[in-house]
């Protein structure tokens, strides 16, 4: 008998997929993407890009919405997780230096917290 596939677990930082603000098919689209992703899959555009300016392993999915909305759904891909830093309705072309930097952010918070608990269990 063969053992399931271990899935990462998605860590929520900020943000949320539900209906609303999403449609109910723009959540469906969002969750078997970062689904896949839990399974270790790598996901390319148009789906994700890769977006270095946070940090290494960082992308962004897209998730196109009913009435030409587009949601971003910024995270990275840890050894053991699903890490999800934002989840923004975009509104221009690119991604504002604002996001980015509140991103970083996020991401040296939780990094400091993973080590604190990595020490804490020893």
């Amino acid at each position: 008998m063969s053992s399931p596939l271990q899935e990462k677990p998605v860590r929520w930082e900020n943000g949320e997929v539900k209906s609303p603000p999403f449609s109910f098919e723009a959540r469906l689209e969002a969750g078997g993407l970062l689904g896949a992703l839990q399974q270790g899959m790598t996901l390319s555009s148009p789906q994700s890009e890769p977006l270095p300016r946070i940090g290494p392993r960082c992308h962004t999915l897209r998730i196109k919405d009913e009435g030409k909305k587009e949601w971003r759904i910024v995270y990275r891909t840890d050894p053991d997780a699903v890490v999800v830093v934002d989840v923004f309705l975009k509104k221009t072309r690119k991604i504002p230096d604002a996001v980015i930097e509140v991103c970083k952010q996020r991401l040296r918070q939780y990094d400091s917290r993973d080590q604190r608990g990595t020490e804490d269990d020893r």
